[in-house]
């Protein structure tokens, strides 16, 4: 009677275990799938914006275009007002000279040419001539084609500017759906004499819309300013939920929206929840089979050890996974161009005990990086419930002392394995360049201040995991502009080759001062290449961890728009550059910018030029040597460095075409350095000071 009762109880207690274990995954997979719709509907609104934009930017190109086309035809017209063949000959020559105009034509007031007649409207468009393309120049004006009462033709008349007409079947010119730009032509003494007409066929703009598809079964539309569809959409399908984005086109006042399918947005997280609540299950099952075999003999309890041996292999990979979710997106930041950031980590065994994590908040940057004592799944469960406490405590507290004894007490109370954290914990605020941390048994981090290189100073706090309520000790210092920090673990100076000899701290010095390049990930790539050189074919015996951040002087993005160059001038007035450097530097910048904006990406794709300066020191610190400039693109790859030296004392028509750009370059600044990085054109402009 009493075994019986005894195993009522167990299995009680085991129904129970599986009632709250369903319970607890049941909530878990609830907040995990709701937290992770929202963030996908966010990823998705940002990235559909961005597309777009991306857009907005190809169409409005496009028509600036044509409009640019009308003028241009407008002027060769006016050049040539009084000679009839001469003004058909222009519609030919702009057919020529721009591919997206689908046909062009002029059409003049009645009787301007008498021998004409009172209809004298000549159009070239696009044909097919013995099976290879063609352009076809005639004559279509006639009683038949009034074109008097034209709409484009009359808003011509009367719109001293670029006008562009809702979408029509043009069956006389170019033979296709189309919208028209028209501009008004005028004769010498000024009096309006005909009228420009500039066709771009619908099946562009079609085309175009495809092209920017970003999600299966998602299509755009693009209507005109009185809502008549120019690209129209495809049908919906009943029942199914879509999510509409708009955007306006500033050049024409058109709108294009996108319709996208809310399954297809939501289909991978459908697919994962699938995958997840049959984990949850087999999980569920496990664990029941772990409550049944509880109560066995002795046999069945080496069993379920190696089973437990089996999850805690599993364990690994989870703690795998979790070093993956470590920040690894750089720079990390596009909307702080005063901050760059770039951090490694590279553990010894499968799974790692080093961490490092940043992120800002209310323009403050929240870091850290750690050190774990001990190896295995214990130091990696430790790794990810520390950046836990790290993000959950600095959300909420911003003075370092208080997050570091927060996470310390918090790791205190679960540290069953007497195991201890080292940290290194920092919040720079980016408004004012102040930094204040706190320092709990780690490394002391090297900062570069005015060009040089200095071991920080640090408290001797102890580390995390020791001493529940140990009074932890902030410090701060100021950083200005250009100034670095390298934090690192131990695994960097610890590291040994086949002699047992350790690189230590004299290595990375020498290292870090040898560096002239001071980006973020240039130093963390040299510094890693001079490990692994010195270490050779020995093993890594622990984990190699480094963070990077740069205080920077704020850089400039711009867009491959050529109305955007006056921002550059405007940015260069902010650096606090000599007075006497500010016009050659202007004059260099603005030749080398211009020139990526306008060749190094193809004419109907949007792409950014980034721009940063920083300042080189003397070798003894003491004042500013050099300013530096980097200009980035992700464009054609295109070294300017590889055009010769111009003679500029042949006469023009004796001289080779090009080279005058950089020519004018090398002669304002000392040094013109081309690379390319991670498929982006680099060139770098030094200037001596």
């Amino acid at each position: 009677m009493k075994t019986n009762t005894q195993t009522g109880k167990r299995s009680h207690s085991g129904l129970w275990i599986v009632l709250i274990a369903a319970a607890s995954l049941e909530a878990i997979s609830c907040i995990m799938y709701f937290t992770s719709r929202a963030a996908i509907r966010h990823e998705a609104e940002q990235r559909v914006q961005s597309e777009l934009r991306k857009a907005e930017l190809q169409i409005n190109a496009v028509t600036i275009e044509m409009e640019a086309a009308a003028k241009m035809l407008t002027t060769l017209a006016e050049r040539h007002i009084e000679n009839p063949d001469s003004v058909a000959n222009a519609t030919h020559v702009l057919l020529q000279t721009i591919d997206h105009v689908s046909s062009a034509g002029i059409a003049c007031q009645p009787y301007l040419y008498p021998t004409k007649g009172r209809w004298y409207e000549v159009c070239s468009s696009r044909d097919t001539c013995n099976g290879k393309p063609c352009i076809y120049t005639r004559e279509i004006g006639s009683a038949s084609h009034n074109y008097f009462e034209a709409e484009w033709y009359n808003n011509g008349l009367t719109i001293d500017s670029c006008w562009w007409s809702e979408p029509y079947l043009d069956d006389s010119g170019a033979r296709t759906m189309i919208v028209s730009c028209t501009h008004p032509i005028r004769d010498k003494q000024g009096k309006i004499v005909a009228v420009t007409c500039v066709d771009l066929s619908l099946y562009y703009l079609q085309d175009l819309s495809e092209y920017l598809q970003i999600y299966e079964d998602s299509y755009y539309v693009i209507r005109s300013c009185d809502g008549m569809e120019i690209v129209p959409g495809a049908d919906t399908v009943p029942g199914r939920k879509y999510h509409t984005y708009d955007e306006e086109i500033d050049a024409t006042g058109w709108h294009i929206s996108i319709k996208i399918p809310e399954d297809v947005i939501f289909a991978d997280l459908n697919h994962m929840g699938r995958i997840v609540g049959l984990l949850m299950l087999l999980g569920l099952g496990l664990l029941i089979l772990i409550v049944w075999r509880s109560g066995s003999d002795s046999k069945r309890l080496i069993e379920t050890t190696a089973r437990n041996q089996k999850m805690e292999n599993e364990l690994q990979i989870a703690s795998a996974i979790q070093m993956a979710m470590l920040p690894k997106v750089f720079p990390p930041y596009s909307d702080h161009s005063d901050l760059n950031v770039y951090g490694l980590v590279n553990p010894a065994k499968e799974v790692g005990g080093d961490l490092y994590d940043f992120f800002i908040r209310h323009d403050k940057l929240f870091f850290c990086v750690g050190d774990v004592s001990g190896k295995g799944v214990p130091a990696a469960l430790v790794m990810a419930m520390t950046n836990s406490l790290f993000r959950s405590i600095s959300a909420h507290e911003e003075q370092p002392e208080e997050i570091v004894s927060l996470m310390n007490r918090a790791f205190t109370e679960q540290n069953t394995q007497d195991m201890f954290l080292t940290l290194f914990l920092g919040v720079l605020d980016l408004t004012t360049g102040r930094l204040d941390y706190c320092n709990a048994g780690h490394n002391a981090p090297m900062l570069m201040a005015n060009g040089q290189w200095l071991t920080a100073n640090v408290f001797a706090n102890l580390p995390l995991g020791i001493i529940a309520d140990f009074p932890y000790q902030a410090q701060s210092a100021q950083l200005s502009r250009g100034d670095l920090l390298f934090l690192y673990t131990d695994g960097l100076t610890e590291a040994e080759n086949s002699n047992h000899d350790q690189f230590g701290e004299q290595r990375m010095t020498d290292v870090l001062a040898s560096l002239t390049d001071t980006r973020p990930r240039h130093i963390s790539d040299t510094m890693q290449a001079a490990v692994e050189t010195f270490v050779g074919d020995a093993e890594q015996s622990d984990d190699l961890t480094m963070l990077v951040i740069r205080y920077q002087t704020p850089a400039i993005v711009m867009r491959n728009d050529i109305q955007q160059i006056p921002t550059l001038a405007e940015w260069i007035d902010g650096l606090g550059i000599p007075d006497e450097l500010n016009m050659p530097v202007n004059l260099a910048l603005e030749e080398i910018v211009s020139n990526v904006m306008l060749y190094a990406y193809p004419h109907d794709k949007s792409g950014q030029v980034f721009v940063e300066f920083s300042k080189q020191m003397s070798n003894d610190k003491s004042q500013i040597a050099n300013i530096i400039f980097t200009i980035t693109d992700s464009g054609i790859p295109f070294d300017p460095t590889q055009k010769g030296e111009v003679d500029i004392t042949l006469p023009a028509e004796e001289r080779a075409i090009g080279g005058l750009g950089i020519h004018l370059v090398r002669q304002l600044m000392d040094e013109v350095i081309y690379s390319r990085e991670d498929d982006k054109n680099v060139l770098t402009l030094i200037k001596r000071i």
